[in-house]
């Protein structure tokens, strides 16, 4: 972990990471990218020291309200949150400032700012989006080794249900011959079920490899499934999109369950949700009149 000032924090459509880099370990992850261009190693993570000053300058000075996203990149509950409580501070800036909220996380500990979520959530709308993948423990501890098991993540599903918190599941990435199976879309869809989850994004049941992440998926794959590098490229060569020879028999399950349980699935309508500010207060003044 190191420490550096940056220029700026939001972008124009209200996304930031305060965090570089990641230490939950996922085997499949993106942000490995080289395209990203991060010039330290992927485990010491980048704090983003100024995050909160730039945070409220930001926020402060805009005329207009919106929705503010965190974790497109790296996880905001990262192992080192814990202590920097950096995610929290930006959090307490967005409920002073009466923004709207969301985030991606797999980990639990986004239970511990509950209050400050609760708080958003009252006035305008906080959303909790939750990465599930895997249904089998076991599987989920090799694929995302150093973060919240699938079943933890419900069971945070399960709390914000019960606070009354919107919450949207990333059911993404999917690997080919590893977990693509009938049984484990069934296992995450009765999950998503059970803790009423507004919308699940998928975008079919596949992975993306490029440059970066590649390499070190390949080399997670001879150390916990021999062989399987060699089906990966045999099946997709240097392909970016690795889709699941299972796509279409599982994305038919998929969109039948979703209509049939009332849960959001077109990924364009979910984003146009998750960016849609609203002002719970001005409805509650409309409604006395």
């Amino acid at each position: 972990m190191h420490f550096e000032d940056v220029k700026g924090i939001l972008s124009p459509k209200g996304n930031m990471n305060i965090y570089r880099g990641c230490t939950h370990g996922c085997i499949y992850c993106d942000s490995r990218s080289t395209c990203y261009n991060m010039n330290h190693d992927f485990e010491d993570v980048l704090v983003k020291r100024n995050a909160p000053a730039l945070l409220e300058k930001a926020l402060s000075g805009r005329r207009k309200r919106m929705m503010v996203g965190m974790g497109s990149m790296s996880d905001p509950y990262m192992h080192c949150e814990k202590q920097l409580q950096h995610t929290r501070k930006c959090m307490e800036i967005i409920d002073r400032y009466g923004y709207g909220f969301t985030l991606i996380t797999k980990s639990d500990l986004v239970l511990r700012d509950l209050d400050l979520i609760k708080s958003i959530n009252s006035r305008t709308k906080a959303v909790v989006q939750m990465t599930l993948t895997t249904f089998d423990e076991d599987l989920c501890r090799i694929l995302e080794p150093n973060v919240a098991t699938t079943k933890q993540r419900f069971e945070v599903l399960m709390k914000l249900k019960e606070e009354g918190i919107p919450t949207v599941v990333w059911l993404t990435p999917v690997l080919p011959f590893i977990n693509d199976t009938e049984e484990n879309l069934r296992g995450i869809l009765d999950y998503c079920i059970q803790a009423g989850v507004k919308g699940i994004i998928c975008f079919d049941m596949g992975l993306t490899l490029r440059q970066g992440n590649r390499e070190y998926f390949y080399k997670k794959l001879d150390e916990h499934f021999p062989g399987m590098k060699e089906r990966y490229i045999s099946s997709f060569g240097s392909s970016y999109n690795c889709t699941s020879p299972d796509n279409r028999q599982l994305m038919k399950i998929f969109y039948q369950t979703c209509k049939a349980h009332n849960i959001m699935y077109n990924v364009d309508e979910i984003f146009e949700y998750l960016h849609t500010f609203e002002d719970k207060t001005e409805n509650d003044q409309l409604t006395l009149f």
